[in-house]
């Protein structure tokens, strides 16, 4: 049972973190991105963590370069 428990936290932290990350992303691309910055907003938007991983990728790694 005990383990089962540990289970859970780690997935709670783990959908923490994702979540935080998602945001993350979706401020970021609000606050800096000035090119296409609807299109990301709608990308990161309802792609969700895949939306917020290719904008991660993609436009924020190539704005910071």
């Amino acid at each position: 049972m005990e383990f089962l428990l540990g289970f859970g936290i780690l997935g709670s932290l783990i959908a923490l973190a994702l979540g935080l990350f998602w945001v993350w992303m979706l401020v970021d691309c609000l606050a800096n991105q000035s090119e296409d910055k609807l299109v990301w907003f709608l990308v990161i938007f309802f792609l969700n963590l895949l939306g917020a991983f290719l904008y991660y990728l993609l436009a924020r790694k190539k704005r910071i370069a």
